[in-house]
């Protein structure tokens, strides 16, 4: 079933390399319900006040994601566009992280803060034990160094914003979740001059604000296919194929390393992937994204990944379906992706004996836009509609993009983002 499951996405790949899905669509579209027509509708507004920072902006990838050297130019953030050249020529200082594509969010959120910071990854010793992988990965020389300490021009802690689109949410609490609180087990069990400052709780303030963009912060039930989303990310790679027209991707990097799933000396990349793919350790282990992404892992992490309260947390929501007349399900909209028709289909029909019932229907192609506002199932984090007052501690909810599938916005599509990120950067710079 998997095979003619990939094989199907691959051929409506094939259709979507043919030319760009929704051409002539301006940015802010909105695709109106039960309809093929368009029609323009602005993203409601971010409203900003005058600069009062300068903290750097880090981009952090969600589920497949890669970094900028990797896919061959293709951008994760911006496609054949640059998100993060955009936002520098606009005064904003930016970075752009590359984490585990399809890791758990704690060894995600440790490779994030060494990739900022610099040094040797520590996924931590208790940790890395519990769930049999090594303890150390790779070392960096540091995005922002100078990140947490003491500016010496205005007496500043050095604070970063971090923005990040689906699972890097996810990533972006769990790593704010260790600074301010660090770690009990870790602390408990490693001797002090081993530990790693990730896990010794001295962090707080580090991370100013975050903007999470189409985050299952409940899950997403596309986990809840037969082949689960691991497979699926076989299909995620296809949007590098069918962009640059080269139909084996070399270009990129599991980062399992830590697993003994490292690319040997001469391997191809299909033999490569197919064991990823076929490694146990889906099945076996919950330090993985199989796991994380689920509604019943969201719910596990959302038990001890709290918002903090001297971090600004935003969210904003997707959605590309509408509510069938005939099934009163929720189908694509006419411009989705192809590549998102299929799992979109799924989603907007699916319920369990659980939870999932049709709330859960709406939906972007990968995420249930009912898990994008923030966590609500095992939390006890605030969401509220941002009225133009941010408030720290709590979830100021941005609201829905509408017509926008999972792709479109981080500029996967024929709309052209980097206005959009620019409003974005500017509501973050604007915070006291």
């Amino acid at each position: 079933m998997k095979r003619k499951f990939s094989l199907l996405i691959c051929l409506l790949w094939l259709v979507a390399s043919l030319g760009p899905i929704g051409a002539g669509q301006t940015a802010y579209a909105d695709v109106a319900e039960n309809s093929g027509s368009e029609e323009v509708q602005s993203f409601p507004v971010l409203m900003q006040g005058e600069r009062q920072n300068d903290h750097p902006f880090v981009l952090v990838h969600g589920f497949s994601g890669w970094g900028r050297e990797e896919m061959f130019g293709y951008k994760y953030w911006g496609g054949f566009d640059d998100i993060e050249s955009s936002l520098r020529q606009e005064g904003y200082q930016t970075y752009t992280a590359s984490v585990g594509p399809i890791s758990s969010n704690w060894d995600r959120a440790c490779e994030l803060y060494a990739q900022i910071k610099g040094g040797v990854v520590d996924y931590g010793a208790v940790h890395s034990q519990q769930h049999g992988h090594e303890r150390y990965g790779k070392s960096y020389p540091g995005l922002y160094p100078q990140w947490g300490e003491v500016n010496e021009n205005n007496g500043q802690q050095n604070r970063i914003h971090l923005i990040a689109h689906s699972q890097g949410g996810q990533t972006a609490r769990v790593l704010i979740e260790l600074l301010s609180q660090g770690s009990a087990a870790e602390r408990d069990q490693t001797p002090a001059s081993e530990l790693s400052p990730l896990f010794q709780g001295n962090g707080k303030g580090m991370v100013h604000s975050v903007l999470t963009i189409s985050t299952p912060h409940d899950g997403t039930s596309l986990t809840e296919l037969v082949e689960g989303i691991i497979p699926y990310s076989q299909q995620i790679l296809g949007l590098a194929a069918a962009a640059t027209g080269i139909s084996e991707i070399d270009v990129y990097d599991f980062k399992l390393d830590h697993w003994g799933l490292k690319r040997q000396p001469g391997e191809s990349f299909s033999s490569y992937k197919e064991r990823v793919y076929n490694s146990p350790i889906w099945q076996t282990s919950k330090d993985t994204a199989q796991w994380d992404l689920s509604p019943a892992g969201a719910q596990e992490l959302n038990g001890w990944v709290r918002a903090q309260p001297e971090v600004y947390y935003f969210s904003v929501s997707t959605e590309q379906t509408y509510r069938s007349a005939l099934t009163d399900y929720e189908v694509p909209e006419l411009w989705m992706n192809p590549l998102f028709s299929m799992t979109s289909l799924f989603l907007g029909s699916y319920t369990n004996d659980e939870f999932i019932d049709s709330q859960w229907w709406q939906n972007d192609g990968v995420v249930n836009t009912i898990s994008m506002d923030g966590p609500e199932r095992g939390s006890t984090d605030l969401i509220v509609p941002y009225d133009g007052t941010p408030n720290r501690g709590e979830w100021n909810d941005l609201g829905l993009m509408d017509s926008y599938d999972h792709g479109d916005i981080i500029g996967h599509g024929s709309r052209d983002m980097q206005d959009w990120y620019t409003e974005a950067a500017r509501l973050l710079a604007s915070l006291p």
